[in-house]
């Protein structure tokens, strides 16, 4: 493991940080909730503008499935203020989630947002933490690119479906291509299980590819 790199399923570091909404502690702070902790390279810029535009709009979708969101720069908390006050007035957006004014650098070095190839500010990383306190995933980005926050609720979205029903998720779940909204079953780990496998789907209680590649409908 990479110094100051986290990995999955670690616990998300204990700290306190300043934030627009004052100082808080991760992340017990968000204690029987999760939360998408996401980095910024700077204030005032126009990718990172459109991406809280974009989490705004979608804050309430997030709430729904229990999790909330935090954002994190390098910039002091007097500039966070200032730039979502230019938001609210420029475009008409209010954004109601806290931004961690990280100016030291401290937990952007700890969750390794910080590149030496990439500059000194923040790359756009993304943390999903549940509501243990888990980390249950890790995206990065370059400074250049947006992301797309469509993509982030899906994934919570998808975590906690798997936690729920014991199950993976496909690609582009729920709309894949070869099995739609459908689950898949977690692969058979014994000859005897693969058996069982193929006599369910032989019942049509599961519907098979293969028997170690089984799928489901969802309740």
């Amino acid at each position: 493991m990479c110094e100051g790199l986290p990995v999955i399923g670690a616990k998300f570091p204990e700290v306190e940080v300043q934030t627009t909404h004052g100082k808080i502690k991760l992340p017990d702070h968000y204690k029987g909730k999760w939360f998408v902790l996401f980095s910024h390279p700077a204030d005032f810029t126009p990718v990172c503008t459109t991406e809280f535009v974009a989490f705004q709009k979608r804050y309430d979708k997030f709430k729904e499935l229990n999790c909330e969101l935090i954002g994190l720069s390098i910039d002091q908390v007097f500039s966070h203020i200032k730039w979502i006050e230019w938001i609210k007035d420029k475009l008409g957006v209010e954004i109601e989630f806290p931004i961690i004014a990280d100016d030291m650098g401290e937990l952007a070095k700890k969750l390794g947002m910080i590149s030496p190839y990439k500059g000194t500010n923040t790359v756009r990383a993304v943390f999903v933490v549940d509501d243990k306190g888990i980390i249950r995933a890790m995206i990065y980005y370059p400074q250049e690119a947006g992301r797309s926050v469509d993509e982030v609720l899906r994934l919570v979205k998808a975590l906690q479906t798997s936690d729920k029903y014991g199950v993976a998720l496909p690609e582009n779940w729920p709309n894949n291509e070869l099995i739609g909204d459908k689950a898949i079953i977690p692969p058979a780990t014994s000859i005897e299980e693969a058996e069982q496998r193929k006599e369910a789907c032989k019942k049509g209680e599961i519907e098979c590819y293969d028997w170690w590649f089984c799928y489901k409908k969802l309740e």
